[in-house]
């Protein structure tokens, strides 16, 4: 399998919970150290560095899939800010989505997991925040829900989610598109993370109301590391064992009355939900759970103080 972004926060967290075995790519080699100052986890592994917006990215990454086996993609690069200037997102995020899509399609690849983002529906949270917040506030944003991006970033993802609704269609890849929530390094891998972090910057007091919010958004919207590699690997076992024997071609060896019925080429397409079990969410898992077999290890409540 490749993982492309495997450097980054989401990347780490897959490699670190997952017995999976990855090819790893990303733009460049792994930095020296996390974010947290801890040594990056992938500074002794090997990477494919590659430009995933660039122009001849297809062939070259469709050649890395043929070179290495390579059966499944998880698809992590692109810009992760969601201030990030529109000609950035264009380039890495749509273009460079399309771009991995159209290598796995030349590769013979049947199954794509793509990041993208609760930002794709991220106006349903402007619009009702804070008061979202609140366990007993009546909100379920789920698969069906319209698309609402609250920024170009928000945009470039549900634009990825419309490549990968159209190579399920067009070439019958298996396409899963995670609308991740907050996943964040090791140390403040908890409810209280973000709120933390604030109050070492210096934006906040602990307790004091914006802690407080900071919190209450956190559980609903926190993705555990362990959680993040467990629905991306829920995702690969559903595509894998639709593929069959891993064979390549567009339905992977699978017959024609296997085939999505919802597709025109019979590739699945899935939109889920990248949250822990946070009974205060307004985003559904349930979904996924029902779809791919998610189990979340975590919760959002799981919590009452921040860790020592």
């Amino acid at each position: 399998m490749l993982l492309t972004g495997a450097h980054g926060t989401v990347g780490t967290a897959v490699t670190a919970h997952s017995a999976a075995g990855y090819v790893l790519h990303d733009r460049a080699e792994p930095p020296a150290e996390l974010g947290d100052g801890t040594p990056h986890p992938h500074r002794d592994r090997e990477t494919v560095v590659l430009d995933v917006g660039g122009a001849d990215a297809p062939a070259s990454l469709a050649a890395v899939m043929d070179d290495r086996g390579i059966d499944a993609v998880v698809h992590l690069a692109g810009e992760p800010a969601v201030s990030t200037p529109y000609e950035g997102v264009e380039r890495n995020n749509v273009r460079g989505t399309r771009n991995v899509l159209e290598a796995a399609s030349r590769a013979g690849v049947g199954t794509v997991v793509f990041a993208s983002s609760n930002h794709a529906v991220g106006m349903y949270e402007e619009q009702h925040a804070p008061a979202l917040y609140d366990p007993d506030y009546e909100l379920t944003v789920d698969h069906e829900s319209p698309l609402r991006p609250d920024s170009d970033y928000g945009a470039s993802k549900a634009a990825g989610e419309a490549w990968c609704r159209l190579y399920a269609e067009r070439e019958g890849i298996d396409c899963y598109a995670l609308r991740i929530g907050s996943v964040r390094d090791p140390i403040h891998d908890h409810p209280f993370g973000d709120a933390e972090r604030a109050v070492a910057r210096g934006d906040c007091e602990r307790g004091d109301d914006e802690y407080r919010e900071t919190v209450a958004r956190m559980r609903c919207t926190w993705l555990s590391r362990r959680d993040c590699a467990g629905l991306v690997d829920a995702c690969l076992r559903d595509g894998l064992d639709a593929d069959g024997d891993g064979g390549s071609g567009a339905d992977g060896g699978r017959g024609v009355d296997d085939l999505n019925p919802n597709t025109l080429a019979g590739g699945a397409f899935e939109v889920f939900y990248g949250i822990s079990d946070n009974p205060n969410s307004w985003f559904d898992i349930e979904h996924a759970r029902e779809r791919v077999g998610y189990e979340p290890m975590d919760s959002g409540n799981g919590m009452s103080e921040p860790p020592e």
